[in-house]
């Protein structure tokens, strides 16, 4: 099932989307995709309701995509998780996950525009897989930990590299900036997704593209990922994992590359559709 949210901003309402791309209102549900609906099976409940309906109502493609989840407790983002990824930034693959926060108040459509930060001169761009959570995790192992996977998303996780490398301090600096998180255009369910370590994931900046490659050269898996976080803190319903984006970010360019008002981002993973950013100036 792919599970999407659509509407104008602060007034998103919970759909599903089809095989062939049509949008379909579940309003009627009476619950929205947030912590509560993951954390009780909601997922499950709602493809029983559906099959109950005689009929939906249809969403016109003309509606806004708004992310398909309701902001998050959190989001966790793994750094380096690529080998290439890695090389490019100048630094040894971790023995552990790096990992470090970016703000929930990041998050926007997927098809929304990006804002450039004011006086940045360093945004970039990384295709990223991301793992939503449909139920709680603390110290959970890597046998199980598939088992609390709701579905997957698409995230483009922008980042101001002066922020983020430059300011002192940690990461989050230049992760979190207002716009910073596109995800969607769907959360897809597991079922929809046999392997997620075999999905391709691309981006391309200008019809130009940039980034690649597979979520096979991840060097932390899924299970790991979720096994480890889980031991140092407890993830919650709804809670996104971003795995690691590989090789092709624009500070591994020579010299690098970075975003500029009227660039357009477009990025895709098999299985989790596509989306598309204009970046602009904040006024």
């Amino acid at each position: 099932m792919k599970l999407i949210r659509f509407g104008a901003v602060g007034h998103e309402v919970p759909g599903v989307m089809d095989e062939q791309g049509d949008r379909w209102d579940v309003s009627a549900f009476g619950q929205d995709f947030d912590e509560h609906f993951f954390g009780d099976e909601g997922p499950k409940r709602l493809q029983e309701w559906i099959k109950e309906q005689k009929e939906l109502p249809k969403v016109s493609k003309a509606v806004r995509f708004a992310p398909p989840i309701v902001r998050p407790s959190k989001i966790i983002c793994v750094g380096l998780n690529y080998a290439k990824h890695a090389a490019e930034s100048g630094l040894e693959p971790p023995k552990e996950p790096v990992l470090f926060f970016k703000a929930t108040s990041a998050i926007v459509g997927p098809f929304d525009k990006v804002q450039l930060p004011k006086g940045s001169k360093k945004t970039d761009w990384e295709v990223e897989l991301a793992v939503v959570i449909g139920k709680e995790a603390s110290y959970v192992d890597e046998q199980s930990a598939m088992d609390h996977v709701a579905g997957y998303l698409l995230h483009n996780d922008y980042s101001e590299r002066e922020y983020q490398l430059e300011r002192e301090g940690q990461w989050v600096k230049g992760k979190s900036c207002d716009t910073f998180a596109p995800i969607g255009p769907a959360l897809v369910t597991p079922d929809e997704i046999p392997d997620p370590h075999q999905l391709d994931l691309w981006l391309k900046v200008n019809g130009e593209t940039v980034q690649d490659s597979t979520t096979a050269d991840l060097i932390f898996d899924i299970p790991f990922l979720i096994s480890y976080i889980s031991n140092f803190m407890t993830l919650l319903p709804g809670d996104i994992i971003s795995t690691g984006t590989p090789s092709g970010v624009g500070l591994g360019f020579d010299p690098p590359r970075y975003l500029k008002a009227g660039d357009m981002v477009e990025l895709g993973i098999s299985g989790l559709g596509t989306s598309k950013q204009i970046i602009v100036e904040t006024h």
